[in-house]
């Protein structure tokens, strides 16, 4: 399922119009962004959280060469389902 067949579900089942439903998840997803840039983390409960997490640094190799590269450490973003989502998907 892409972004635009998750818009027509929840349209089709709200009643509420696609641009409606299109503005509401745009600003779901750019306030979870926000949150997560600012170092926060968003949690929904029975559904899951997202999160940062700290990736450290490490030592790789370039696959063309075999030469050691240095990989800097990375702030990534994570999710953790929650109960209620995992036991949907049983």
């Amino acid at each position: 399922m892409n972004k635009t067949d998750l818009i027509n579900n929840i349209a089709e089942k709200s009643g509420l119009t696609k641009r409606d439903v299109e503005a509401v998840l745009n600003g779901f997803l750019g306030e979870v962004t926000d949150a997560l840039a600012g170092g926060d983390k968003v949690q929904l409960i029975g559904f899951g959280t997202f999160e940062t997490r700290k990736r450290s640094g490490r030592v790789g190799r370039n696959p063309q060469t075999g030469d050691p590269i240095t990989i800097a450490e990375a702030k990534i973003p994570a999710f953790k389902a929650g109960n209620k989502l995992k036991e949907a998907i049983k």
